[in-house]
């Protein structure tokens, strides 16, 4: 993992990091060769014992991304194919003044 490039560099930075405290390195030394902090050296290696190399992957966060649900999607092309109404005074939409017509 830590010489992989199939894997992201973060992973293989706290691969690294893991291998070279295997090797029996001091934690400042691991800490300068591999650019960070001391404490980011005891997080990688205190995730890798509790994970195993599992605890290397980056934990995911936050739920899922919203959708924009299909009907409000097409609505909004819809009006973006139109010119704006007579009224307005607009020549064209602007994102703004298509979520003012649109709420």
């Amino acid at each position: 993992m830590a010489g992989s490039r199939d894997v992201p560099a973060d992973v293989a930075l706290r691969a690294r990091i893991v291998l070279w405290s295997g090797e029996g390195r001091r934690r400042k030394d691991i800490a300068e060769l591999a650019g960070v902090a001391p404490l980011t050296v005891d997080r990688c290696k205190a995730r890798y014992a509790e994970r195993g190399i599992a605890g290397l992957e980056e934990k995911r966060r936050g739920g899922p991304r919203t959708q924009v649900p299909p009907q409000v999607r097409a609505g909004v092309i819809a009006l973006t194919r139109m010119s704006p109404p007579a009224e307005s005074g607009l020549s064209h939409w602007s994102t703004r003044t298509l979520a003012d017509h649109r709420s």
